[in-house]
């Protein structure tokens, strides 16, 4: 039976005017639908993971796309999230819907400066939850847990991050990656993609930024290949070496 053959180039194009401020209306009142940020960013992570299966070039499709290893699969949507403030990525959607005008560059300034705000808090809790799920995956064969809150605390007090004030970003009850979501002792993956990608955006500023030539490179060696090679050896060769963390505290402003 012949299979109807889709026109993914056209569709993609209709598409990305959505994600355009000024696209058509579409609210009940006949108000144009807008995004916030948290909504962009979400756009921006999302098309990460869309970019590696529409770029895939692998003989295999079980390999194309996200179906890599699970601490690879967050690596290209941390670093689509970071284009989102670029001024030369901002100018092409950030504008005034009624107007058309550009997003001020002082309120882009404003966006970019309070982007590390609480970076300490977010990074204390996601480490917590990294851990706790690692701590729950540990758990022998023979051991039995009575008392998950109980045993939350201890897993937390263990590595340091009982803080009351800072409390693990999922708790036991509700941690669906760890029991329920696939993440099973990989929940971690998320913070060591941001390792992966600050270091990405680095290479990319220091070889001149967004130009085709980069890019080639970037979807090549990285996108492209999915889960055909080992992820740490597509990482070296396009980057010249192993990830360095210190690009990932500096750019949530936590070096020491």
């Amino acid at each position: 039976m012949n299979q109807p053959q889709v026109d993914t180039v056209s569709r993609i194009r209709t598409r990305s005017g959505c994600a355009r401020p000024r696209a058509p209306s579409c609210g009940r009142s006949g108000s144009p639908t807008l995004l916030t940020h948290r909504e962009v960013t979400t756009l921006f992570h999302e098309f990460g993971h869309a970019l590696r299966g529409l770029l895939a070039h692998v003989t295999y499709p079980k390999f194309a796309g996200t179906n890599v290893l699970r601490d690879f699969v967050e690596y290209p949507s941390q670093v689509n999230e970071m284009w989102m403030l670029w001024p030369e990525v901002l100018a092409s959607y950030a504008v005034r819907h009624e107007t058309g005008d550009a997003m001020p560059a002082e309120l882009v300034a404003r966006l970019q400066a309070s982007s590390a705000f609480n970076e300490g808090f977010l990074t204390s809790e996601c480490l917590a939850a990294a851990l706790l799920d690692q701590a729950w995956h540990s758990i022998s064969f023979d051991e039995v847990v009575t008392d998950v809150a109980a045993f939350e605390a201890s897993a937390l007090a263990a590595v340091g991050l009982d803080n009351p004030a800072v409390r693990t970003r999922y708790s036991s009850t509700y941690f669906a990656h760890t029991f329920s979501g696939g993440y099973d002792a990989a929940y971690y993956s998320y913070i060591w993609s941001e390792v992966l990608g600050a270091d990405t955006v680095d290479w990319f500023t220091v070889k001149g930024a967004l130009t085709r030539e980069n890019g080639d490179r970037f979807r090549t060696l990285v996108l492209g290949v999915g889960g055909s090679r080992d992820p740490l050896e597509a990482f070296r060769e396009f980057r010249g070496r192993a990830a360095d963390i210190g690009r990932l505290l500096k750019r949530r402003r936590l070096e020491g």
